[in-house]
């Protein structure tokens, strides 16, 4: 039987060598191109079994390569690789057909799986649906840097291509409600409704009635007959957020509408049927609740088919630049404001127990207060800075100036003579930092030479 043959196209020598030697232990023969032009030409000169597809390559995305290699009726598996795993990315991916998505650093072990699976699949990829326009939110709020966010990234790109039903958990305050418009709008069904309804700000008679609707005179004040949001989101998506907080009764009347995509309206006999997709989300341990008797295990199976858990703020903390140039562009339009590198510390500092929420809330409260271009830390809500303590290297700082200028004042030092041993201090360190390069130094500091120069002859500090 002949070996299958796998199409490597990876620009990075050491990964491209790695992943071929993965796929010869697999049985299979590697052949590797470091360039989408040049892969192109090799996938349309012979025939492969599998493609392992870089992102980043340096004549073109990887995506576009992908997208060429759509248009070849029966092409083989595309597994994409990336080291920039981003939203975007996985989501256009998985639009565009990839069967296969990794970020790196790759697990050697889930590779070969992976690998294994897509050799052994002999149909051919599905048609790509035609990518959906990424909003600004989504971008900024669910892109990012954070290692923590790349598992999420690939399992809501799974989420766009099925029409399985979706858990969202994670704490208040993580962007939960919008993975689950991301999931919707990239869907099969984003020309359809997107229902809503928050379960735990409802008393039990109120949900059921807004879930499953009712008959005219189901009960006093029920005038008319009133659509549910199941029917209402018919072809569409129903998100239930908080569905940790549905009482018991309402949980078993929801089982059987999942299960059998049927149910009746309050006060009524006739068996109504919906086609929708089902999203859920609660910052509830539901196995936690589970054990405890508060939620149906068969229900929690059920509506956790994927399950994409989001991360706190303080666990992708590596995202707060990013998100904090959102937020102030979203509140400030055409008025330009930055955060002082002193902010940005106390921002990285903090635990963000509010998560994403808390962080709009912060920097829209401190570009309210902020009179100039500069956020600085007194801007910002006091829960953010409660008297904090200098960092420890600013404290030695300030306790050794504090002992040199209390022993010069004694002696007897002016203000004159304290300035010009200070300034000598200042450049002797700078001259250090910059390896004695006075050009290199006054042109970062925005120094004239000229003038550090003299300063440096007249402080003794060389020539």
């Amino acid at each position: 039987m002949t070996s299958p043959r796998i199409l490597i196209i990876e620009d990075e020598f050491a990964m491209a060598t790695a992943l071929a030697a993965v796929c010869q232990r697999l049985g299979a023969q590697a052949k590797l191109c470091s360039s989408g032009e040049s892969g192109l030409q090799e996938f349309l000169a012979d025939q492969f079994s599998l493609v392992i597809l870089d992102v980043g390559l340096p004549d073109m995305s990887g995506l576009r390569v992908l997208e060429t290699i759509n248009k070849n009726a029966g092409r083989p598996p595309v597994l994409i690789i990336t080291a920039h795993g981003t939203l975007d990315n996985a989501v256009a991916a998985r639009q565009l057909g990839a069967d296969g998505y990794l970020v790196k650093p790759l697990d050697l072990p889930h590779l070969e799986r992976t690998i294994e699976e897509l050799l052994a699949a002999a149909a051919p990829a599905d048609k790509p649906l035609a990518p959906a326009a990424q909003t600004d939110d989504v971008s900024a709020l669910l892109g990012g840097a954070a290692p923590t966010m790349q598992p999420v990234f690939v399992t809501i790109a799974h989420a766009t291509v099925s029409d399985a039903p979706v858990l969202i958990t994670g704490p208040t305050g993580t962007g939960k409600s919008l993975v689950a418009r991301v999931i919707h709008a990239n869907s099969p069904r984003r020309q359809s409704p997107f229902i809503t309804l928050l379960c735990g700000a409802l008393p039990e008679t109120l949900l059921e009635s807004e879930l499953f609707g009712h008959e005219k005179n189901a009960f006093t004040g029920a005038a008319t007959l009133r659509r549910g949001h199941l029917e209402r989101a018919h072809g569409g998506t129903l998100f239930l957020d908080e569905i940790g907080d549905i009482p018991l009764s309402v949980q078993a009347k929801l089982l059987r509408f999942v299960e059998e995509k049927t149910f009746t309206r309050l006060g009524g006999r006739e068996d109504l049927r919906v086609d929708l997709r089902l999203i859920t989300a609660t910052n509830h341990n539901l196995r936690a609740q589970v054990k405890a008797g508060r939620f149906r295990e068969d229900l929690y199976y059920r509506l956790q088919v994927l399950e994409i858990d989001l991360p706190p703020l303080a666990a992708r903390k590596e995202d707060l630049p990013a998100l904090s140039a959102f937020f102030l562009g979203r509140f400030l339009g055409d008025r330009n404001l930055a955060l002082s590198p002193a902010t940005e510390r106390l921002l990285a500092r903090h635990n963000w127990p509010g998560n994403i929420r808390e962080l709009r809330n912060a920097l829209e409260y401190a570009a309210t207060v902020c009179s100039g271009k500069i956020i600085q830390p007194n801007h910002l809500p006091k829960t953010i800075h409660p008297d904090i303590a200098p960092p420890a290297g600013d404290r030695e700082l300030d306790r050794a100036l504090h002992q040199w200028v209390a022993e010069k004042v004694q002696a007897g030092a002016t203000y004159k003579e304290l300035h010009a041993e200070m300034e000598g201090i200042i450049l002797k360190h700078l001259l250090e930092h910059f390896d004695q390069k006075p050009t290199l130094l006054a042109r970062v500091l925005k120094m004239n030479r000229a003038t550090l120069l003299k300063k440096r002859r007249h402080l003794d500090l060389g020539s």
